[in-house]
């Protein structure tokens, strides 16, 4: 039996899709074009979960702001970027939304639409598994300080003296490290030693208000840069992921992808012995749970960038963020200056602003781990990996002495 609820105004609803909420759950009205009818549906992308309400019209169709994919006014999922050619796989389509009227001036909901299934499994900033890890908790020039960590405060002095005592602290590459427990995985080798003979930069520390999960598996993902990052490098970023490989790391993952991209900065480019559409191998590493380092060697120019981004898990709603840049050859110097470091260093703010601003759009507290939770494609092997990855540390978090401690 239908029970129709107002939920908004129909004035307020346009062609930019308007959040609402019916009986505690978060729904999407839209209109597909001016003055067209109202359709509903739940707020949430199958993919990879992000709000729709966030999503941009595009003259007929709803286009996610993470990685773009598309949906028609009957929910049909029409466009997967990252795949294009590739049959739409079925629950790509939008489940049905709950039925809709306008009257009175008002868009009506029934109520007796069948909520959404179960909720998704998350690995949070909460979990009790990263009880048993290295954590970063603050830069050691921010010494002494309070941090927060797993929704705890620990004070620590310029002796590295904590409180309250965790298992074990100690310093790499110019942060504090802290690990409650026993930590299950080691810190990475370390790059700095690897690549002295790199120029290196700390980024100002950001925060963000979704889990440090959900963070690593931005960084991992490469079919948002079209997307997310229109506005810095993403505009000449190719839509389509060609194929790539993942390997098993120590406690981790990596891959190696041959990528295009646009270097207007190379000096060869400049002095037109380049063009300046050029060749680059991304390296990503990931070793659980939140450690992470991208390596840019940009194969024509010869110049490489290293990126170290490591995810402070705060409280529920908090993530601290940190990220060093190490540099050789950029602008045609061996070992960059002050100017250029200082470039480089603007820009990757650049960018992670705009990961941020879109984090801010998200609603989840942690990051989905069961695969039935999403909709995974071709595009997305780093980030199943990471899933796999963290479901793997919590079992043996859960399983002290068991099998690979």
């Amino acid at each position: 039996m239908s029970q129709w609820t107002p939920v908004a105004r129909s004035a307020d609803v346009t062609t930019r899709p308007l959040a609402v909420e019916l009986d505690g759950l978060p729904f999407v009205l839209v209109r597909f074009a001016d003055g067209g009818p109202v359709r509903a549906f739940a707020d949430r992308c199958p993919h990879r979960l992000v709000p729709l309400s966030a999503a941009t019209p595009t003259g007929g169709t709803l286009r996610c702001a993470y990685h773009g994919w598309e949906f028609g006014p009957d929910g049909r999922c029409v466009a997967i970027p990252s795949a294009p050619g590739q049959a739409v796989p079925p629950r790509a389509d939008l489940p049905p939304g709950p039925a809709v009227q306008e009257r009175d001036g008002r868009v009506w909901l029934d109520r007796a639409t069948p909520a959404p299934g179960d909720p998704p499994e998350l690995c949070t900033n909460e979990d009790s598994a990263l009880r048993r890890a290295w954590h970063p908790v603050g830069l050691v020039a921010e010494l002494p300080f309070t941090a927060e960590l797993l929704g705890e405060a620990w004070s620590v002095d310029e002796d590295l003296h904590v409180e309250p005592a965790p298992h074990a602290v100690t310093t790499r590459w110019g942060l504090v490290w802290l690990a409650p427990q026993e930590p299950l995985t080691e810190l990475f080798d370390d790059p700095d030693r690897e690549d002295r003979q790199f120029a290196g930069a700390w980024l100002p520390p950001a925060r963000t208000s979704v889990a440090a999960a959900v963070v690593a598996d931005n960084f991992l993902d490469v079919a948002h840069f079209p997307f997310v990052h229109a506005g810095t490098f993403g505009a000449g970023e190719e839509r389509a992921v060609p194929e790539y490989t993942v390997q098993g790391d120590p406690d981790g993952c990596r891959s190696v992808q041959e990528q295009w991209f646009d270097n207007p900065e190379d000096p060869g480019v400049l002095d037109g012995v380049r063009p300046v559409r050029q060749r680059r191998r991304a390296t990503y590493v990931y070793r659980a749970p939140f450690q992470l380092m991208l390596r840019l060697e940009e194969l024509d120019a010869g110049a490489v960038k290293t990126i170290l981004f490591f995810a402070q898990p705060e409280s529920l709603t908090r993530t601290r963020i940190y990220t060093k840049m190490l540099l050789w050859g950029i602008g045609g110097a061996e070992r960059p200056g002050p100017d250029v470091v200082a470039r480089e260093c603007a820009f990757e703010e650049a960018v992670l602003a705009e990961d941020l601003a879109l984090q801010s759009t998200m609603t989840l507290t942690g990051l989905p781990l069961r695969m039935r939770d999403e909709l995974h494609v071709r595009a997305d092997r780093l980030g199943v990996a990471l899933r796999r990855e963290l479901v793997r540390f919590r079992e043996r978090a859960a399983n002290p002495g068991g099998a690979g401690e």
